[in-house]
């Protein structure tokens, strides 16, 4: 009889134990403003460290800004992020850096470089999220997939669905007009264009274009003088080198591919030197990149090339 009163009287000590963490973790939870629970039950991070600036814009375009410890020597956008620390390059992160910056979250894609990286910070005990973004429905779960982790998930639901949006109507917009011929060029020496299994090529679709080079076994294959004539394309769009002197890369474009006089973008003057950051980087502006394409395939080179 004894022992069967002590047994409940244990269970009834342990239940209000239960009790009281309970509550505990509530007044924690009020009286800690911003701090919360993600669906994996760790805390949301205070201080972020994203590796690739892509990431880091989405994270900005999320009002995450303020929780940014650091970010590569890459990140230039938005201004407030070429002010935080900084960790090493896209291409080579500096573990030692990043773990110096006490990040509780570390964003990163999963290229060799950056997977490797990965490897080292989650032996260090660090959360690190990695994402694959090479596409356009890849950037989409990556906004949405830095916002559950971030505690913000229903505005990264509208941010993705605002920029799905925008992309539509773009699409719309140029899809009852004449599929134009496009060939992009990532580098001139050699010459190297961006082939049909690319965000890229989603982007000319996007845009109302085509691409002028068939499927190849390589995602940016480089391509022949013979294949440069016979791809015959309509529009030359080629990714700035940065955006320093874009008013010179466009007239050494120009000069450039003036040697194939018999191509049809050449001899309509539809050459376009564009900027990359808003192509290249699959994040919140990618938009606007599909919008300056498109412009660069309705225009008939009457007007100056477009460099923004």
């Amino acid at each position: 009889m004894i022992r069967k009163k002590t047994i409940l009287l244990l269970l009834v000590l342990i239940g209000l134990m239960v009790l009281v963490f309970g509550l505990y973790r509530q007044a924690v939870s009020k009286a800690t403003p911003g701090r919360a629970d993600d669906l994996s039950g760790t805390a949301v991070p205070q201080r972020i460290v994203s590796l690739s600036p892509n990431l880091t814009e989405i994270i900005f375009a999320l009002g995450l800004g303020d929780r940014v410890a650091a970010v590569s020597n890459n990140c230039d956008w938005p201004i407030e992020a070429k002010a935080k620390p900084k960790v090493g390059t896209f291409w080579q992160p500096n573990t030692e850096v990043i773990i110096a910056a006490k990040p509780d979250l570390v964003v990163c894609e999963t290229f060799l470089q950056q997977n490797e990286t990965a490897q080292v910070l989650k032996r260090a005990g660090l959360n690190v999220l990695s994402l694959r973004v090479e596409s356009i429905d890849e950037l989409f779960a990556a906004i949405r997939s830095i916002g559950q982790t971030a505690g913000c998930s229903e505005k990264a639901e509208q941010l993705a669905d605002g920029l799905k949006e925008q992309l539509d109507r773009i699409r719309e917009s140029s899809s009852s007009l004449a599929k134009v011929k496009v060939l992009w060029v990532i580098q001139t020496e050699p010459v190297r264009v961006a082939g049909v299994n690319t965000f890229v090529n989603e982007i000319i679709e996007l845009a109302g274009g085509q691409n002028a080079i068939a499927p190849t076994g390589d995602q940016y294959p480089s391509i022949s003088t013979e294949e440069i004539i016979g791809c015959n394309a309509e529009v030359i769009i080629q990714s700035a080198m940065g955006t320093e002197d874009m008013a010179k890369q466009q007239g050494a474009a120009e000069k450039f591919w003036g040697r194939f006089v018999n191509l049809s973008a050449v001899k309509n003057k539809r050459i376009y030197v564009i900027n990359p950051d808003t192509v290249l980087r699959l994040g919140p502006r990618v938009g606007q990149g599909v919008e300056a394409v498109a412009q660069c395939l309705r225009s008939k080179g009457e007007q100056e090339p477009l460099a923004k």
